[in-house]
């Protein structure tokens, strides 16, 4: 059998050609190449023997797999991190230098080791690494304080790094030379931990605010003049559902889009040679202003490229034992349509064998997969809002399915394995009456139809 073609293998959503990964790492764009690095254990399906994982893509879709680029050495197993381009050779490794920061685990090589922040650098565009000969860059404020991300502030010339500390707190350092580091301001980010992202984005007003996330979803925004992080939001959550988990934004990237990925935390992938999944790569733009200003998340337009049969299907009303059943055969889908709801109490989105119900009664969207890998079941539900009309696109891969709403006001990622079936996408109502409007569904090709 191919690699890539196993039976539970994910086929447009990235996984390592073998054994166990987490959370994307030190992710940058240089010279026209995406590169995502991840959490990876060379030796088993297994978390363990954390390394730094290298995959290469042009276009976010089409994945290779290079070499590993960080290996655990004397101060710890490499952690999560990130990576930025060193335009203006602040760091002194030459101008255009690749930095990438990340947690040293020293208790994995010595429990009596903390955990420390270090750096390597590359001149090559990212394909090897060295590491700075006087790591660690930041020595430990707590026990397990973890997962620099790193950006450059232009306003104030330093960079800006966002660090874990403990529960659910956070700080803030700064730098000049991106080597020598001052903590400035401590945060805290209710309800969330591990994974800081810190990031600038224009409102529909064309205000700079800034965007700080945790790794469950949550978030809040406000401003940062490169001296203290201002919330203006409480805590808000994009994204939702049992499985998404410690996304990162990349650095550089170009036309100013943000692009950001996640771990699809504890999918299963029953006696596959690979264990877990990355999220479609999704564009993030702020929708309102103010206090009311929010994160949007939608598929990046390269998905579209995958695209062959498509299938649209008139306006009609579902009701219970009449459900709409598209005319496909396929397992890889993207579908969107939207859905009215007369006096129904829930639609099932039947994918597979297995029910994604939009539960108007409850005013929730909920997986109902059997078994349920729950990494995050503290926020499995994507609520809804009061609106009888609900806008929905679906991203559906062998052992998973994202969920927008609304262009992206929500979104979740959830895990499965199929169930027995006759057709691979069905729409249910559950009683009553819902109208099913805008009906588009794309067969997907698969990403590693050239891959040995």
């Amino acid at each position: 059998m191919k690699t890539y073609n196993e039976l539970h293998r994910p086929q447009f959503h990235f996984s390592a050609r073998e054994n166990w990964i987490n959370d994307p790492n030190g992710l940058v764009y240089v010279d026209g190449v995406w590169h995502l690095f991840f959490q990876h254990n060379p030796e088993a399906t297994i978390w363990g023997n954390m390394t730094w994982g290298h995959a290469v893509s042009h276009d976010l879709m089409h994945w290779r797999q290079l070499e590993h680029a960080l290996l655990p050495d004397e101060h710890g197993t490499m952690f999560s991190g990130s990576a930025v381009v060193d335009h203006d050779n602040t760091a002194g490794f030459g101008a255009g230098s690749v930095l990438a920061f990340y947690t040293a685990a020293g208790d994995h090589v010595d429990p009596k080791r903390p955990y420390t922040q270090c750096l390597a650098y590359s001149n090559d565009g990212g394909s090897s690494w060295s590491k700075y000969d006087g790591n660690p860059i930041v020595e430990s404020f707590e026990a397990g304080n973890r997962d620099p991300k790193v950006i450059w502030h232009p306003g104030s010339s330093h960079w800006i790094m966002a660090l874990y500390l403990t529960a659910n707190r956070y700080c803030l350092l700064r730098s000049k030379d991106a080597r020598t580091w001052d903590r400035f301001q401590d945060l805290e980010l209710e309800g969330v931990a591990e994974c800081p992202d810190f990031f600038p984005l224009a409102d529909e007003s064309g205000s700079e605010r800034w965007v700080f996330w945790g790794a469950k979803g949550i978030y809040r925004i406000g401003r940062f003049d490169g001296e203290t992080f201002v919330p203006e939001t409480d805590p808000l959550t994009c994204e939702h559902g049992t499985n998404g988990y410690a996304a990162q934004t990349w650095s550089n990237t170009p036309d100013g889009r943000c692009i950001q990925i996640s771990w699809m935390a504890g999918g299963l992938y029953p006696e596959m040679p690979f264990n877990q999944q990355m999220s479609i790569p999704v564009e993030l733009k702020l929708a309102g202003s103010g206090s009311k200003v929010r994160l949007t998340r939608w598929p990046v337009g390269e998905i579209e490229t995958l695209r062959g049969k498509n299938i649209r299907l008139q306006t009609q009303q579902i009701r219970r034992g009449e459900p709409m059943v598209p005319a496909t055969s396929a397992s890889l889908l993207d579908v969107s349509f939207d859905v009215t709801n007369q006096n129904s109490k829930a639609l099932h989105v039947v994918i597979r064998g297995q029910r994604l119900v939009l539960d108007w009664a409850a005013s929730q969207i909920h997986f109902n997969a059997s078994p349920v890998p729950k990494v995050t079941s503290d926020r499995p539900a994507i609520p809804l809002p009061g609106a009888k009309t609900l806008s929905l696109r679906l991203l559906i891969d062998k052992t998973s399915v994202e969920v927008f709403v609304n262009q992206g006001q929500m979104s979740a990622s959830f895990c499965f394995l199929p169930d027995a079936c006759i057709n691979p996408l069905v729409l249910e109502a559950w009683d009553g009456e819902q109208t099913i409007s805008h009906f588009h569904l794309h067969e997907l090709t698969s990403v590693w139809e050239d891959s040995e």
